[in-house]
């Protein structure tokens, strides 16, 4: 299996775009000038985010963020009592969330590296947290987000993350013209109805667009990504 998915990712080896065999270089690039205008290169955690802490619908326990960039959002589940792990490809990224996690005294694991080996090494997950991870991936990739799923997701836990909406700025091609054309285009956009079918053996708790925030407010969220909750059965 491990070969196929290797075979399928060099497809995309040439592609100027997020996936590539050094895809840290290409998100170390990406993060190394924090001025750029960049909607998320913000110290504010996901408005879904906070809506699901002050609604009850999570509550603190072990968290995983996946792909979690400079750490906006691990940085503000620490804040309210989670034990936190951060993992992120790049350097750069991981550097940043470092840095602005010892301005605020919040204490987050930080984790260098790919987050389907990584992640299970690390144990189970009362929340598995993924602000643009999955948008990211190729199609065939969702095999090992699913796999890193069954492994680090605890009976119970939740999955939460946002991604790229149908109707916005991310890809709609068919998941074979990626492969015809050996690239992703920026990023995947999905439905709500491919969200069900990829986490149908979750219990959907919400899956709804970011409600825009206004770009002074305490909380970040966009309307082209949209946000999903799910939680996996107790006795799973």
């Amino acid at each position: 299996m491990d070969d196929v998915l290797g075979l399928l990712d060099r497809l995309f080896a040439s592609d100027a775009d997020q996936w590539t065999r050094d895809a840290s270089t290409w998100w170390d690039r990406f993060y190394a000038d924090r001025s750029k205008p960049v909607p998320f290169f913000v110290t504010k955690p996901d408005e879904s985010l906070v809506s699901y802490l002050e609604r009850g619908l999570l509550a603190p326990g072990r968290a995983l963020d996946l792909g979690c960039g400079q750490g906006r959002n691990a940085i503000h589940l620490a804040s309210l009592g989670f034990e936190v792990d951060a993992v992120d490809l790049s350097p750069v990224a991981v550097a940043w969330g470092e840095e602005r996690a010892r301005e605020v005294g919040a204490d987050v694991r930080f984790h260098c590296g790919d987050a389907f080996t990584a992640g299970s090494a690390l144990g189970r997950y009362d929340l598995v947290y993924d602000s643009g991870c999955l948008h990211h991936l190729p199609p065939h990739r969702r095999v090992s987000y699913r796999d890193l799923l069954d492994r680090v997701l605890a009976p119970g836990g939740h999955l939460a993350l946002t991604c790229f909406a149908a109707g916005g700025v991310g890809s709609e091609l068919p998941d074979e013209e990626f492969y015809r054309e050996g690239r992703l285009h920026g990023g995947l956009a999905y439905t709500p109805g491919a969200l069900r079918w990829i986490f149908s053996d979750l219990t959907e708790i919400e899956v709804r667009h970011m409600e825009e925030q206004p770009a002074g407010g305490p909380v970040f969220g966009v309307p082209f990504l949209l946000a999903a909750l799910f939680r996996r059965p107790a006795g799973d």
